[in-house]
């Protein structure tokens, strides 16, 4: 889903007009520039994500002061199915890692000059 087809559908399930909600939608899925699939859902579809959202966002949003942690999980809901954690979606790293996440390829053993 875009995110305005998130905040439309918050909306339709809380009142309001999507406008109220968009800025949180645009925020869950702000990481889509950076990919062209999925993977984006990684950094913020996860429990943890929807408590820095409550943080970042505050504990109401809109005319009505829908709570910021019920938008933010029907967010999760509509894209994942479920409320993810961060071990869930590391969970793929962890299976099938590749060489890179494995290997530390330079170290740094130079001493820093402190003045």
């Amino acid at each position: 889903m875009t995110p305005y087809k998130h905040a439309e559908s918050s909306s339709v399930k809380y009142g309001g007009k999507p406008s109220e909600y968009i800025e949180l939608h645009d925020w869950f899925d702000e990481a889509k520039q950076y990919t062209d699939n999925w993977t984006h859902r990684a950094l913020r579809h996860h429990a943890a994500g929807i408590q820095r959202a409550v943080e970042k966002f505050g504990p109401t949003i809109g005319k009505n002061k829908i709570p910021t942690k019920l938008l933010a999980e029907q967010h999760v809901m509509e894209d994942c199915g479920y409320i993810p954690t961060v071990a869930d979606w590391l969970r793929a790293l962890l299976s099938h890692p590749e060489d890179w996440v494995l290997k530390v390829k330079v170290k740094t053993v130079e001493k820093i000059k402190l003045k």
